[in-house]
């Protein structure tokens, strides 16, 4: 019979997988809630509940996995918590990203498109930006996409292609060109 591991191997687990994955964690909720705050409190609330599951002995085969899930899952409720407490769930805009180029000028253009940008994709169904984000934000693989949101890879493909779609045609109705 295998043993519980110790406190002390759990708190060291726990911190190595806090510091691994607790930016995909804030990112996923961040995705669906363009909100950077609640998303922080949304991963904090995923790793608490991992916590809690390893008290009460429960073993999770991919923490990983079961935290993206639940942080999604918080996400969805925290939505609809809000439709049904405000009658809408409106996104906030993308802010806090700045430019690395040196020229400022330069700097100025590339804000002003990111801006533009960040507005059309808020505009997005929030499905839309979770996929968006998850492979351009995050750089993640088809599988790993997949795996996160639960669906086969064909179909992550033919969401990643659809929301392509719709934001290069929300861009063009903004005026939003290439630079």
């Amino acid at each position: 019979m295998k043993s519980r591991p110790g406190a002390a191997d759990r708190s060291a687990e726990f911190v190595a997988l806090y510091q691994r994955h607790s930016r995909e964690v804030w990112a996923v909720a961040y995705a669906r809630t363009l909100d950077g705050d609640l998303a922080a409190d949304i991963a904090q609330e995923a790793f608490l509940r991992l916590w809690r599951e390893w008290e009460t002995g429960q073993r999770i085969e991919n923490p990983r996995r079961w935290m993206l899930r639940v942080a999604r899952n918080l996400a969805e409720d925290d939505a609809k918590s809000a439709f049904r407490r405000n009658g809408t769930c409106e996104p906030q805009v993308l802010t806090g990203f700045e430019s690395r180029e040196s020229l400022p000028l330069d700097r100025v253009l590339q804000r002003e498109r990111r801006e533009q940008v960040r507005a059309v994709l808020a505009e997005l169904a929030e499905t839309d930006r979770e996929i968006l984000t998850l492979r351009y934000g995050l750089e993640y693989e088809t599988a790993e996409i997949a795996e996160i949101l639960g669906i086969n890879p064909a179909a992550v493909l033919m969401r990643l292609s659809r929301a392509r779609q719709r934001l290069a045609e929300r861009l063009k109705e903004k005026g939003v060109t290439e630079p």
